[in-house]
């Protein structure tokens, strides 16, 4: 007889509840403080230029440490690491809120960003890899999807609460007072968890090691092909980026429609979320990563094409629901293909491809919606997208044949890929 699925196993975990917990605080405190910074800067300097160095301020040092901050995650323990990351982001928060109730210069608003963005890039690595020690292999898909709801549950909410606050107060200082309580609550919240140890990190120190998650993933075709995938899905086919052309210039609604349309892909993926977490595991994941991926595409053309406010807002919710489904099934794979000796750099290769992709995709949506106009922009990604998932099916083919999770990966942290293959069915 089938075991009945159990939608709120991982949530069970106590330890997990408390992680949990934790990355939705700390998640939302983000979302409030990144309105107060563009708002105030803004506000302040009357020019949109400060607003585009924000992102590359906190991108720039996830693209210099990811690597170092994934070996760390692998030789340190993940827990203090995650700890100290939050840390430094809760210093760098109330830095902020100093500079905001004294007017402070911009450039060291640009410096807290940029310590922001270290902090990020090594608790990225070291909160995901520290998930596997946490929970068991049979609760690991049900929390990689709770995780999920609770980032998009923190999207929705983050921006509206960063709003209010600055509504009702007037400035921004509460929004960064927000944002430093949510990180520090998040990291006690860390103090009773009891993560189960790994295995030794083994080998000093070395290029060769530095760079054993890159081999792995190019070594690991399945990882490497899903990687891929959302790499070039999101680089092509994002059109959140253009939102405020499309809001005021063709479906003309005003910044109440603008809030509505960015809110909607993660309402979507909320709802897909949590249809997950009550639905058993998938049992073709690599197949649905791949019809959702190319719906996701089919979607975002229908969104450039749409003059109608309402379809525009559905098909937005539904790129979100369709990219959930790719972000579970990459998360999960990664986690089970990947020894944990090596979790840690692994995660930061994928964090890497990550914020590449969304930073490097809202930079090509600005540049082809000025070269060639917002509609030839949004509906040339969604159709690159779609040629993006017929090139990964026929360069990695194995990605079809990709079973139900459950497979325990190769001890080997750095050996041939065909020791760590997912499970595959026969045809």
């Amino acid at each position: 007889m089938q075991e009945r699925h159990d939608a709120y196993r991982a949530l069970r975990n106590p330890d997990y509840r408390r992680l949990w917990i934790g990355n939705l605080l700390a998640s939302a405190g983000g979302q409030v403080q990144s309105v107060a910074i563009g708002w105030e800067l803004f506000e302040r300097t009357k020019s949109a230029t400060p607003l585009g160095l924000v992102g590359l301020m906190q991108f720039l040092p996830v693209l210099l440490f990811s690597l170092p901050a994934g070996h760390a995650a692998d030789r340190f323990d993940r827990k203090r690491l995650v700890q100290l990351s939050q840390v430094g982001t809760a210093l760098a928060s109330l830095g902020l809120a100093l500079l905001s109730f004294v007017h402070g210069p911009v450039p060291l608003v640009y410096a807290c960003l940029v310590l922001t963005g270290t902090c990020q890039a090594f608790n990225f690595p070291a909160r995901w890899s520290l998930l596997p020690r946490i929970v068991t292999e049979a609760e690991l898909h049900n929390a990689i999807t709770w995780g999920s709801s609770g980032w998009q549950v923190a999207s929705v909410l983050g921006p509206a609460l960063g709003g209010v606050v600055i509504a009702l107060t007037g400035h921004a200082v509460g929004n960064y007072l927000l944002a430093a309580l949510g990180t520090l609550v998040s990291a006690g919240l860390l103090i009773p968890v009891r993560p189960r140890p790994g295995g030794p990190a083994g080998g000093a120190p070395s290029l060769r090691s530095l760079l054993a998650g890159l081999h792995f993933v190019y070594q690991t075709k399945p990882v490497l092909a899903t990687i891929t995938l959302d790499l070039f899905a999101v680089l092509l086919g994002g059109a959140i980026a253009l939102l405020p052309i499309f809001a005021k210039e063709i479906l003309e609604v005003g910044p109440a429609g603008l809030g509505w349309l960015t809110a909607a892909p993660s309402l979507g993926a909320l709802a897909m979320a949590l249809l997950m977490a009550h639905r058993p595991p998938m049992a073709r994941p690599g197949r649905a990563m791949l019809w959702a991926v190319a719906g996701f595409g089919i979607a975002t053309i229908g969104f450039g094409f749409s003059r109608n406010f309402a379809l525009s807002f559905l098909l937005l919710a539904v790129t979100g629901a369709l990219d959930n489904i790719s972000v579970v099934v990459r998360g999960t794979l990664v986690q089970v293909l990947t020894p944990d000796a090596l979790r840690g750099r692994v995660t930061a290769v994928n964090a890497l491809f990550i914020w590449s992709s969304n930073g490097l995709g809202a930079f090509e949506s600005g540049v082809t919606a000025e070269l060639f106009g917002p509609i030839i922009s949004v509906v040339g990604g969604g159709i690159g997208t779609v040629l993006v998932v017929l090139a990964v099916m026929m360069i990695w083919p194995q990605v079809l044949r990709l079973g139900p999770f459950g497979v325990k990966p190769s001890p080997d942290p750095v050996g041939p890929a065909q020791e760590v293959v997912p499970s595959a069915t026969s045809n």
